[in-house]
């Protein structure tokens, strides 16, 4: 007969991209449930935002533009780095203590597939963020320059450069230690790091700060949105950190 044909098994991994697709929106929804991420990616930049809009006037920043055109792309800058690198490197690090990476990577799953769903699970948060801080910034009076190119790029490689910092510190890392470094790196970079605040806030230490991530990730997107311009440079800066730490953590990411 040949309905043998139809119902004879066929064992199989689904296709590549249904596989990512799903890991994606699986990674997603345990980011936005989770209410520490969303203090990371939400809370805390709309506070930074509101907080410095409204006090900023006692800080001696350099700059021919209102406060809130200043401190909206540092937040959004911001955003970007709290979950590319601090969320994901808390993640990952208590998937590694509870063996859901060891069990993950035993599955049809490829390393490669699971970092796309890591990394699209990322960028649609960063979307939601997007548009919350930006609505926010709007309500302030946020009059931004038309920057579309240099903050896409800005926050792709600044995505990618974080991201593989944040997997690195939670591959070499054990959970709690994860923990702490992740928080204590983020806060220091949202305080020193030329993020929120230009570089030319920081005096001799601003050519510095630009050198860091954070310092690029900021000044790439003040540029979009303050002059409407593409900031190659520190481009270059993140696409440099991407490189490195991507290296590093293919070199010494444990999987468990």
């Amino acid at each position: 007969m040949s309905d043998q044909a139809t119902f004879a098994p066929a064992p199989g991994a689904a296709p590549l991209l249904r596989q990512v697709l799903a890991q994606a929106s699986m990674e997603t929804r345990l980011m936005l449930r989770n209410g520490e991420q969303l203090l990371l990616a939400v809370v805390i930049p709309v506070i930074v935002l509101v907080g410095g809009v409204t006090g900023g006037k006692h800080l001696d920043i350099k700059e021919p533009h209102p406060l809130v055109d200043i401190f909206t792309p540092g937040v959004l800058a911001l955003a970007v780095m709290s979950t590319a690198f601090t969320s994901l490197a808390i993640a990952t690090g208590f998937e590694r203590r509870y063996g859901v990476i060891k069990r993950l990577g035993a599955s049809p799953l490829p390393r490669i597939g699971l970092l796309a769903g890591k990394v699209l699970a990322l960028l649609a948060v960063e979307v939601m963020q997007v548009v919350v801080i930006g609505a926010v910034g709007f309500a302030l009076g946020w009059s931004p320059e038309p920057g579309v190119v240099g903050f896409v790029l800005a926050a792709v490689l600044g995505t990618a450069a974080f991201a593989s910092l944040g997997l690195l510190v939670a591959g070499v890392l054990r959970a709690e230690a994860t923990l702490a470094a992740a928080n204590l790196i983020y806060l220091l970079l949202m305080a020193g790091g030329a993020v929120v605040l230009p570089a030319s806030s920081y005096g001799g230490f601003g050519d510095l700060a630009r050198l860091l991530p954070s310092g690029a990730l900021g000044e790439a997107v003040r540029g979009a949105f303050l002059d409407g311009t593409v900031r190659w440079v520190d481009l270059a800066v993140l696409l440099a950190w991407a490189v490195v730490a991507s290296v590093a953590t293919a070199r010494w990411f444990r999987w468990e």
